[in-house]
């Protein structure tokens, strides 16, 4: 096969793969701390782009379990660096078949909102604020301190006979990598 093709199946390919991989996964796009009312509380912007057999499930009825892991950690320079706090934020996507709308419960506070669509649900889940972290006083001045957060599915809490298939299928294997920001005192 010449070069040119052999070049431009591997382009192509490469194309494919990226498309592929854009299409779903969970990717955090934005976190920023603020301080607020002697508090320092996170915000987030989350992409989730679901696979199609993760969307099929739950068209069907399987509640999805999303899970948002978030660790402050005290920089150190000549060491590890030391974890402040550990908090995780876990809410519920379900579909009612009967009303044709998507429920989307908090699983820390128990709040429920109700959507139309799936993208208002979606967009309401990617969106993270006034996430608390922890207290302006455990934070101490003239320190580096650094948030880490990640997302994803909980396959444990997926109904029992689906949870081997979810294992052992790459499809539903979605989170996101970890990011990073500062929180500055």
């Amino acid at each position: 096969m010449p070069t040119g093709w052999r070049q431009l199946l591997c382009a192509l390919a490469l194309a494919l793969c990226s498309a592929a991989s854009h299409a779903a996964g969970f990717e955090i796009r934005t976190a920023a701390t603020h301080l607020v009312d002697d508090a320092y509380q996170l915000t987030a912007r989350i992409d989730y782009g679901f696979t199609a057999e993760v969307l099929e499930a739950l068209d069907n009825g399987v509640p999805l379990t999303l899970r948002i892991e978030v660790e402050v950690q005290r920089v150190r320079r000549w060491w590890a660096n030391e974890t402040v706090t550990r908090l995780e934020q876990r809410h519920q996507l379900t579909y009612h078949a009967f009303s044709d709308q998507y429920l989307l419960r908090n699983l820390n506070s128990n709040a429920l909102t109700i959507h139309p669509t799936l993208g208002l649900a979606l967009d309401a889940l990617s969106t993270v604020e006034q996430f608390f972290l922890l207290p302006a006083e455990q934070v101490e001045a003239g320190e580096e301190y650094l948030v880490q957060l990640r997302t994803a599915l909980d396959i444990e809490a997926l109904p029992a006979p689906l949870r081997p298939v979810a294992y052992v299928t790459p499809a539903w294997r979605l989170s996101s990598a970890w990011y990073a920001c500062s929180l500055t005192p």
